[in-house]
């Protein structure tokens, strides 16, 4: 029986397993592949989407499970060319090997959208499941302080 999803404000009918973890349908399915793989078990955060708002891992996440939910990958972030916390990012140079990158913009803006004015203790919470292997953390942080200060909350998805 296919799958009904809404992705990036457009729904898809998907004849896919209902236990396929939604990473693959993104990915694999659909082409969609700004959402990362790294740990395939939720640990390291590369595949963070929203889903109806909520940073939340796709790898754990199964089509079925996000049948009616309206999900937002990297790709559908911004209505515009960027989304501030991706200005932000370019603008600060958070990235080196830039492959968490997709999965620590999509939780920095669902922080962004609930705190608009974080604290750096409010950052470091919101974050701290989000792995970065070439440690750029206090990057990441000065990113997000940049993007609050740009009213990021107008554009997060």
């Amino acid at each position: 029986m296919p799958l009904e999803l809404k992705i990036n404000g457009t729904s898809h009918t998907l004849d896919v397993s209902p236990d396929m973890p939604l990473l693959w349908v993104l990915r694999d399915v659909l082409g969609l592949t700004g959402t990362k793989y790294g740990c395939g078990i939720g640990q390291c955060a590369a595949c963070t989407v929203h889903i109806d708002g909520r940073a939340q891992r796709s790898c754990l996440i199964t089509a079925s499970d996000a049948e009616g939910a309206s999900i937002t990958t990297i790709e559908g972030l911004a209505e515009e060319e960027r989304h501030p916390v991706q200005t932000a990012w370019v603008e600060t140079d958070v990235a080196q090997c830039g492959y968490c990158q997709a999965g620590q913009i999509m939780a920095a803006a669902a922080l962004l959208q609930r705190n608009p004015h974080p604290t750096d203790a409010d950052i470091d919470r919101a974050m701290s499941n989000n792995l970065c292997r070439c440690g750029t953390y206090s990057r990441i942080r000065e990113a997000i302080h940049k993007a609050a200060a740009m009213g990021s909350t107008a554009h997060a998805g």
